[in-house]
């Protein structure tokens, strides 16, 4: 059987993220969720995300295919579930679709005519930004269970604190040194060729993934994700960084999501709570104004390719798109549109022939080309961007 993911209806609730990758492309927990389904169904997927991206998430369709929604996060019983679909059948949970049978020769959908079968169990389903680190303990726990099933943790090293060592997992070539791990709320797992510098102090629920590295003194709090080849140092709690970002000095990460290939400047902080308590307010890309997020801890949420420098302090509740370059003293304003350049003092447009020639530095840094289809997605979310520029 194929299998696709599609973005659905909830592509623009994740924006500044979704500007640059597919909804499937989005981690929580240790995997994207792609990496979730296809651990869970054994195959390889596609997507069907905006006409822009496509060159660099191509489609594949076969005579047969079960199209899936890419916000859910999936289970043994849903996998169980949705293998057992057949022509005209789909998965609802009330009026979202989960997952229906397509063929090739058919033009388009009609669910009249399909049978609806409806998921009972709870689910997890991504429907906003803040989703990403408040589901985030959960999605460490289920894909540590995923990830080290019938697996062998590499010993626990010589002069490392380690408090309920059956919850930790470090895999092969990781290096821990004279740190402090505490999964007593949680499992920490730390991935392929990812190293925990001396003095670290660790709290789980804390994924580590391959090639990342937590720099001496760092003090992290659960539920946190480092993606692949990330740097972090200072204080962090509750955030996600989706990979290739740096947060390598001191400073407070809370509450938070940060795309890949961002860099935080040292003594870079945010405040993830009002100093009156209230419930924060986030820039709601949909309804292009801040909106209630239910929520009184919530910080940055920080597009792909955004950099700020030394000394930044980002407000409660602050969202920064794709490609923005932060600088000066004071606090920036809580929504900082994609391509900016400046900070509290004002903003221009950050010009794309400067934004490829640091982009192309940055991404050569790490051994990866900066090719001509990640030029293309990021001239496309110049032009769409540009309404947001009225400064």
């Amino acid at each position: 059987m194929n299998y696709i993911l599609f973005d659905g209806d909830l592509r623009n609730a994740l924006l500044p993220f979704t500007y640059t990758r597919p909804f499937a492309d989005i981690r929580i927990g240790i995997l994207t969720l792609r990496d979730k389904w296809e651990k869970h169904l054994g195959l390889t997927t596609s997507t069907i995300t905006e006409e822009y991206l496509e060159d660099k998430y191509p489609m594949v369709e076969l005579e047969e295919n079960i199209l899936i929604n890419a916000s859910f996060i999936p289970t043994k019983k849903l996998i169980d579930k949705l293998k057992a679909l057949t022509k005209n059948q789909a998965i609802f949970q009330g009026e979202e679709r989960i997952a229906f049978f397509t063929s090739d020769t058919q033009e388009e959908v009609d669910f009249d005519s399909y049978e609806h079968i409806e998921y009972e169990d709870d689910l997890i389903q991504i429907k906003n930004t803040c989703d990403i680190f408040s589901f985030n303990e959960q999605a460490i726990q289920a894909d540590f269970e995923l990830i080290t099933d019938g697996k062998k943790s590499q010993p626990i090293p010589e002069g490392v604190q380690a408090i309920h060592k059956e919850n930790i997992f470090i895999e092969e070539g990781a290096t821990v040194l004279f740190s402090s791990l505490n999964a007593s709320d949680g499992p920490i797992y730390i991935g392929k060729g990812a190293e925990i510098m001396e003095g670290c102090l660790v709290r789980g629920p804390f994924a580590m993934c391959d090639h990342s590295v937590l720099k001496m003194g760092a003090k992290v709090y659960g539920a946190t994700t480092l993606g692949p080849y990330c740097k972090v140092g200072g204080e962090v709690s509750n955030s996600v960084l989706f990979g290739y970002s740096n947060k390598g000095h001191e400073g407070f990460l809370g509450n938070s999501v940060i795309g890949e290939w961002c860099n935080l400047g040292a003594d870079t902080n945010t405040s993830n709570l009002k100093n009156n308590y209230a419930e924060v307010k986030l820039w709601n890309y949909q309804a292009n104004k801040f909106t209630k997020t239910g929520l009184q801890f919530c910080g940055l949420m920080m597009g792909d390719h955004s950099k700020c420098g030394i000394n930044t302090m980002f407000n409660t509740g602050t969202v920064v798109g794709v490609s923005t370059n932060i600088f000066g003293s004071g606090f920036p304003r809580n929504f900082i549109p994609s391509f900016s350049w400046g900070g509290a003092s004002g903003f221009t447009s950050y010009q794309l022939k400067k934004v490829f020639e640091v982009t192309k530095v940055v991404m050569e840094r790490r051994g990866i080309e900066f090719s001509e289809k990640e030029k293309q997605i990021l001239e496309y979310i110049f032009k769409e961007t540009s309404t947001n520029r009225n400064y």
